[in-house]
């Protein structure tokens, strides 16, 4: 029992660590980037306009969009790791 405790308690612990690791990267790209950061990307150009407003606008979806499918596959591959697949 006691170690089936500790497999229950390492997957949960690397389930909430890339939780964590991606909602940071989430709200660094479009908190951070599109709003706060927006001054300091202002003198890039991307497609016609500055990369502040690119990140604001069409990054922070396209990174979202990238997390989830990463998401994703890191948790199949972590299921598999603790044996909890559905396979």
């Amino acid at each position: 029992m006691s170690q089936q405790n500790s497999s229950n308690n390492a997957y949960w612990q690397a389930n909430i660590r890339l939780i964590l690791i991606s909602l940071v990267i989430w709200a660094l790209v479009s908190f951070g980037f599109g709003i706060i950061l927006r001054p300091l990307l202002a003198g890039i150009a991307v497609g016609g306009t500055d990369l502040g407003f690119w990140f604001a606008q069409q990054g922070s979806i396209i990174v979202f969009l990238i997390l989830i499918f990463f998401y994703a596959w890191r948790m199949n591959k972590l299921d598999k790791e603790h044996r909890v697949d559905e396979e």
